[in-house]
């Protein structure tokens, strides 16, 4: 009899434990599995081929080429844009490794290095070095976040991205007609009081570098507003502002700004979780815009396409997103329709980036 209820009172004790455990599990640990049951699938390769206008990649060997192409005919991806390709020899190796292997499934964008900005002759020798990059093969500049955030000149005072010495710069790639490809800034709510109104409050601390200030290093809205007044000041220049210049939470602003400025086109990396929670209004938004969006991704993972694909095709409801602390909510599909959806995957990027192969895609 001691031993049977020794047995319970050892049961009831682990059983409390689990519940109180339970009860108080963190934010983090909390991911419940859902109950709905509704109609849909997974996408894993796109409907049409795609040009991914932002992808990242340190190597251009064979090898490293060869691994991708084979992730690429996975996905149904014809052109990747590595944006990381570097300047003068770094760059160079990189387009002799394309041009030897896969010449027509891989570009790349030169990139400037700000370092000096102040120094005598900086802005004719960045410009210079630009145009060679181009003329070896390079299809257009990236720009970093860095500039507004970190970069200062010789004077260590922060480099404005609307600083008057990278006028020039910006000016040249609309006379070589290439694209800039513009990352600014971060989410808005990296700069908010971490409290629980912050949607971004787990992200924030789980990378607790990505929190900012109003003095680190300014503003959101003035980062913000440096970027569209460099925009306006060179219309003859065509920008694509990536992660849809952080406005994919405000479709209402942003189609403001895109009236505002012609010369402005959106890229959706690392925001097709902002467009799957709010799907009528996103889809609204694709087809009002649907010359000025590109397709991207960012980080190089292709397990993570196929939620890019089921947002932008499908009509299916209330799937998950594959990074918690990127959005806690569900995915709904935007059923986008299939000339929408052609040129948000390549047709857009056709005529935005000189020389592409344009025998990759439809015809029509």
């Amino acid at each position: 009899m001691y031993i049977k209820k020794l047995r319970l009172l050892l049961l009831l004790v682990t059983i409390s434990a689990t519940t109180l455990h339970a009860q108080e599990m963190s934010f983090e640990e909390y991911s419940p599995k859902s109950t709905l049951v509704v109609s849909g699938k997974e996408i894993t390769k796109a409907k049409f081929p795609f040009i991914d206008v932002h992808s990242h990649q340190r190597s251009m060997s064979k090898q490293s080429l060869s691994k991708l192409i084979e992730d690429m005919d996975r996905l149904n991806e014809g052109v990747m844009v590595n944006l990381s390709g570097g300047s003068g020899e770094n760059l160079n190796n990189k387009i002799e490794s394309i041009n030897a292997n896969f010449p027509n499934r891989f570009v790349v964008f030169a990139n400037v290095n700000f370092d000096g900005v102040g120094k005598k002759g900086w802005t004719e020798n960045a410009v210079a070095q630009f145009e060679k990059d181009i003329k070896s093969g390079a299809k257009g500049l990236k720009v970093y976040k860095s500039l507004g955030l970190r970069n200062k000149d010789i004077d260590g005072n922060r480099l404005a991205i609307d600083d008057a010495r990278l006028d020039a710069i910006w000016a040249k790639c609309g006379e070589l007609g290439v694209p800039v490809l513009i990352h600014a800034a971060d989410p808005k709510s990296f700069w908010d009081g971490m409290n629980s109104d912050n949607e971004r409050w787990l992200e924030l601390k789980t990378h607790s570098r990505r929190k900012r200030s109003a003095t680190d290093p300014v503003p959101w809205q003035q980062l913000i507003d440096e970027q569209h007044r460099m925009f306006k000041k060179h219309p003859n220049t065509k920008f694509i502002n990536a992660h849809m210049g952080w406005y994919a939470n405000n479709l209402g602003r942003l189609g403001e700004l895109l009236d505002e400025m012609p010369n402005m086109n959106v890229g959706i990396a690392a925001v097709i979780a902002e467009l799957g929670r709010q799907p009528r209004n996103a889809k609204a938004f694709f087809i009002k815009y649907q010359d000025r969006i590109l397709f991207g991704k960012d980080s190089w993972k292709p397990e993570e396409f196929p939620t890019y694909f089921r947002v932008l095709e499908s009509d299916d409801e209330y799937f998950p997103y594959y990074k918690k602390y990127h959005a806690f909510w569900s995915m709904y599909g935007l059923n986008l329709p299939d000339d929408v959806l052609k040129k948000v995957y390549y047709k857009n990027a056709l005529n935005l980036i000189p020389g592409l192969d344009k025998s990759l895609f439809p015809k029509d």
